[in-house]
């Protein structure tokens, strides 16, 4: 097995993507506020990456499929493990995720660990809102977390909660 970690730079709607990884799978997926250059070469072991992150912009995916490769704490990997269980077109609250995990007094610490995810729409943290509803704590700026929620609205759930 290729342990050699490889990456890309695709652009999406919103931005310059870094998509990093080896053999083991998907290791990051990230939005840059930088300009880079676009790779002109897609390495084997990103592909997939790349066609499903294409496909979810293009409104074609709802679900990534993807194997990931999660470097973080324990708890870190469950918080982020739990994204993936709001549906697309959804929300949650960080309350909720907490809730979910266990302990509602972890919500400070589920806040912290969805900020640090390293899987940039693959596990959607953008799906996750502050218990009024309201647009809060997004790595990549509020205004990408708002277009991805707009850009899911076309699913037959439109509710916040």
């Amino acid at each position: 097995m290729n342990k050699e970690v490889e990456k890309v730079y695709v652009k999406t709607p919103i931005g310059i993507c870094k998509i990093k990884g080896s053999s083991l799978g998907v290791s990051e997926v990230s939005i840059l506020d930088d300009e880079v250059v676009i790779s002109t070469i897609i390495p084997n072991s990103l592909q997939s990456c790349v066609t499903q992150l294409e496909e979810y912009f293009k409104g074609e995916r709802k679900v990534f499929d993807l194997q990931l490769d999660y470097n973080g704490t324990e708890f870190q990997q469950n918080v982020w493990k739990s994204l993936s269980t709001i549906p697309y077109g959804r929300t949650t609250t960080y309350l909720k995720q907490a809730r979910l995990l266990g302990d509602e007094k972890a919500i400070r610490a589920v806040a912290t660990s969805n900020g640090k995810n390293p899987f940039w729409i693959v596990l959607p943290c953008h799906r996750v809102v502050g218990s009024d509803g309201s647009l809060t704590g997004y790595a990549g700026g509020l205004w990408r977390k708002k277009w991805l929620l707009e850009h899911e609205q076309g699913c037959e759930q439109q509710s916040l909660f």
